[in-house]
Order: C-alpha cells, then structure tokens, then sequence
C-alpha cells in the first residue's frame, strides 16, 4: 500500500525539478535577449538604466564569455545565439535525465 504513495510524490517531485528547470532556463534566455536589446540600443543614462545594464551584465556575460573564441560573422557577435541554443538542448538533456532518473 506504501508502494503506489512514495511512486506518486517521486513523479511529482520528477514533474516538479523538470517544471523549475524548464522556468529557470526560460528566464535565463529573456536575461539573455534583454542583455542583446541593451547593447543595441543607446539609452540615456540613469541610474535605474544603469542598475539593470548591470545586473544583465553581471548575470549573462560570464556565461556568454564561454562562447566568445567562436568565429565572428562580420560585425556580428554569435556567441548570444550559440550560448541560447546551449542553454536549450542542456535543459532538454537535464529534463530528460531527470525524468529517466526519478
């Protein structure tokens, strides 16, 4: 009788780790993409400009720095691209693993 319980709260907290990895991912890439708009566009400078330029700054360039030594496209900086693509197949893989494993 104990058996079908302890089953269903592991596949609840499976459903849940995937649902939590998924929203982080997912937020991760707006950072990423709200750091792209940034950069391209010149704001007048404030302090709350500055503060959030910041914050995406220190959020998202260490991890797009992995992907800096890959080539250029002209003027264009893929390493945003890749680093989202990255980010997309490893919660994949991690969501799967983690569905596999519980």
């Amino acid at each position: 009788m104990g058996v079908p319980a302890s089953m269903g709260v592991l596949l609840d907290t499976a459903s849940s780790l995937q649902s939590f990895v998924r929203v982080f991912v997912w937020i991760y890439v707006l950072l990423i993409f709200a750091w792209v708009l940034l950069s391209w566009i010149r704001v007048p400078y404030s302090r709350t400009t500055s503060a959030v330029q910041g914050f995406l700054n220190d959020v998202v360039v260490p991890y797009l720095r992995l992907f800096r030594r890959l080539p250029m496209l002209g003027p264009f900086d893929l390493s945003p691209i890749v680093g989202v693509i990255v980010l997309l197949v490893a919660a994949e893989v991690v969501s799967n693993l983690i569905g596999a494993l519980l």
